[in-house]
Order: structure tokens, then sequence, then C-alpha cells
């Protein structure tokens, strides 16, 4: 036997795997890290990739307003290496504390209050600048006119009216835009909400055979978005499970940030040989487990890897519930997978996408969820509650003898993929 810690919240579940050849974890590739992040990070300011040295453009364009935008209290970013070598740079080009304003990037995230401000970047720095949220439905926003598919591209004025835009960001895979990271800060990060949520809609162009990421026509329009709203530098950042950086990169919101999707890809896609029986998958613990909204990226991990028919167990605290109204009315109305799946098909509705990433994984596999959540919550995610991991991977390997098992500790992170 073999114990494994489970990701789960703020602490860990643990579970007695079998060493008979039935089980087998996987977890993301290990690059080395980084020997002094925060000298790799000045370094990367002073030489980025596309773009003049940071403080050179900031002497030159001498902004009177400049934003920076950060990821929200969901995305784990190494705020400790990114803001020391980030102020000592606006100081060397003379940009004064009172010029400098924090954007939090919710896209259609609930804004965070003060508090949860001061949990995510730290008191001192909450206390020094003005830090705003975004709020995608209330924030006064700038018409920039039609993206090239038609749709609307409306962007916070705080952002729209800065001399000098900075985006903050980690990149890691993202079931439908590809990767996180760099022109995400900006759409859906700044954007309103019928600009989100038309670009999502595309999501169920590719959900079912992603494309490669330079093809990726949610990527691209989001690209698109980030260059018309006048995106003027990125430092993003490859992460491990630790929120410790083994890669960073600054400059152009595509020159720096390719070869982060680069190192990401190398990282969080992992070969599987045959699909499996069961899958059992954390969804990394806090903050990645939260809510099940976010939480679904597990899930949709945990389907990759497993036959049709099989089963997939999900551990996500979700202290926050379900996270999103409109999703938790779509589950509410107590529709069945292939349900719910025409009807977001025929009527795309942010909020309504995640019961959709739900239901198409649900209509071919078995779901299992230990979480914090209710019987009947769980039971609206088609899912049934599971109290203890132990006791369910031994029975399900008592009842399905040379059954195939999977467990993905750093489910929401790491991304099976058929291989050798």
């Amino acid at each position: 036997m073999a114990l494994l810690q489970l990701p789960y919240g703020t602490g860990y579940i643990p579970l007695n795997i079998r060493d008979d050849g039935s089980t087998k974890v996987y977890l993301p590739n290990q690059p080395k890290l980084l020997e002094d992040p925060l000298a790799s990070a000045r370094e990367a300011l002073k030489h980025p990739v596309g773009t003049p040295p940071l403080v050179e453009m900031l002497k030159e364009r001498k902004p009177r307003s400049l934003v920076v935008i950060v990821n929200d209290e969901t995305r784990p970013t190494p705020y400790d290496v990114f803001f020391p070598p980030l102020l000592e740079a606006f100081a060397e080009a003379g940009i004064p504390d009172e010029h400098i304003t924090f954007v939090v990037a919710t896209g259609l995230h609930k804004p965070q209050d003060r508090a949860l401000d001061e949990k995510t970047y730290g008191k001192a720095m909450v206390e020094r600048f003005r830090f705003v949220n975004h709020d995608a439905k209330n924030s006064e926003m700038v018409d920039l006119g039609k993206l090239p598919c038609g749709n609307p591209l409306r962007i916070n004025r705080i952002v729209m009216d800065a001399d000098f835009k900075l985006s903050l960001g980690v990149v890691a895979p993202h079931y439908f835009a590809g990767f996180s990271g760099s022109r995400k800060s900006v759409l859906p990060g700044v954007a309103d909400f019928e600009t989100v949520e038309k670009n999502h809609a595309r999501m169920l162009e590719v959900m079912d055979d992603m494309p490669e990421i330079h093809l990726n026509p949610i990527s691209q329009e989001m690209i698109w978005a980030a260059r018309k709203a006048g995106l003027d530098f990125i430092f993003n950042a490859v992460v491990d499970d630790e929120t410790r950086p083994l890669y960073l990169s600054a400059g152009d919101l595509e020159e720096a940030w390719y070869p982060c999707c680069e190192v990401s890809n190398a990282m969080f896609a992992v070969p599987f040989d045959e699909p499996v029986d069961l899958c059992i998958v954390s969804a990394s613990g806090y903050p990645r487990d939260v809510n099940m909204y976010q939480a679904q990226k597990a899930v949709d991990h945990g389907d990759r890897i497993t036959k049709d028919g099989a089963s997939v167990l999900m551990l996500a605290e979700c202290p926050k519930g379900l996270g999103n109204k409109v999703f938790e009315d779509w589950l509410d109305k107590g529709l069945s997978p292939a349900d719910i799946m025409v009807a977001i098909k025929k009527d795309f509705v942010m909020g309504g996408h995640k019961a959709y990433a739900f239901a198409k994984v649900a209509v071919h596999r078995k779901l299992f969820f230990l979480s914090s959540l209710s019987v009947a919550d769980t039971n609206k995610l088609f899912a049934e509650k599971v109290e203890d991991v132990q006791q369910f991977y031994d029975d399900f390997l008592g009842a399905h003898p040379g059954a195939k098992v999977a467990v993905l500790p750093q489910g929401a992170v790491t991304m099976p993929v058929p291989g050798e």
C-alpha cells in the first residue's frame, strides 16, 4: 500500500492505494524550481520578450495613470514574486503611488471585499495602493465596437482611461481557451457581461475537439480584444501546486505568453496508456475548490482519462457552495444532462455553461463528489455524494475485479492526454 495525501480545501484527505498494479497516480511533470525567483523576475522585466524593458517603456511614456490588472482569489498567483520587482521598476521610472491603480480581473466572478483583497494581495499593498474590483454588470465601460466575429467589445473604463496597461497572470491549461494568462486578463477579466457571455458561447465550438493554441478561435478573439484595449505589457508565470514559479516571462502579450504555454503544456499535459474504470481526482484544494463553479475543471480532467460508462470521484470542499446564481438556477430546472446540453446549445447563457460542462460528462460517466455540498445539491450536479474516499476506493475494487484506477492529486492542473 502507498499513502497519498489528496488536497481538499486548506487540508488533505489520506488515501491508501494498492500496489498490485490496479492503481496509477498521475502528477504534473515537475520542472526545476527557479533558484532565485525574485532575481529571475527582475531579469524578466529588464529583458522582456517583444518589448523594451519595462522601466524604459515607462520613462518614455511617462504615464500619469498606470493600471495593473491582477487576478482574483480563485487564481493562485505568486504576488510575492511579482510585486517587489514591479514596484522597484515603478520607482525607478519615477511613477508615484497615486498614479497607480490595481484592477482586480474578476471576469464574471463576484467582486472581492477589502478583507479578501488584503488576504489575496497583502494588507500593506492594499493600504498603499488603490485597488478596484471589476464588476461586469455595474462598472462603467467603454464601447470599443465589434470583435471580428461581430460580437460587442466593452471594457472597464478605469482600464481604458489608463495611459499604461500592464497585467499579471499565471499560465495553466484552460478547458476551452487553451491556456490562461495574458489576454484573459482583459477578456474576460475586465470586460462587461455581454462581451464575456458571447465570447464564452464559442466554447461549444471547441470543447469536443480542442484546437492547438495558435488556432483556438476563442483565444484568438481574446488576443484581438487585448490588443484593441491597448494592453502594453504582461508579466506571467507558470507555477507548481504550491504557487512557486517555475518559469517567468514578461513583455508582449503574445511573444512573451506563447513560451509560457509551451512550458505549461510540458508540465501539465500528462500522457496515459489507456482509459481507466475509475478516476479519483482532487480539485487541487483551495482556492481551486472554493466552489463547484471553479472545481469543474477537475471533473473535465477526470473525464479525459476514463472509459465510457466509467466512474469519476471528485474531491472538492466547495465552502462557498455552487458559486454562481445562474449556474444554480440551471441546475434547479431539473433537466437531464442531455436536455441541458440541448438547451445551452440553443440559447447560451453564462452560468448555464457550467451546467453544460458537468452535463457533458454526466451523459457518459458516473459522477461522485466528496464535498461540503448537501446531498440535494450534489444530486443536482448529476452526482452521488460520497463521505469516505478510502471506503469508496476499496469497495469499487472489491466489486470490480481487474478494474484500473487513476488518481489525480492535482486534478485541476493535471491534463491527461492519450500517449505512450
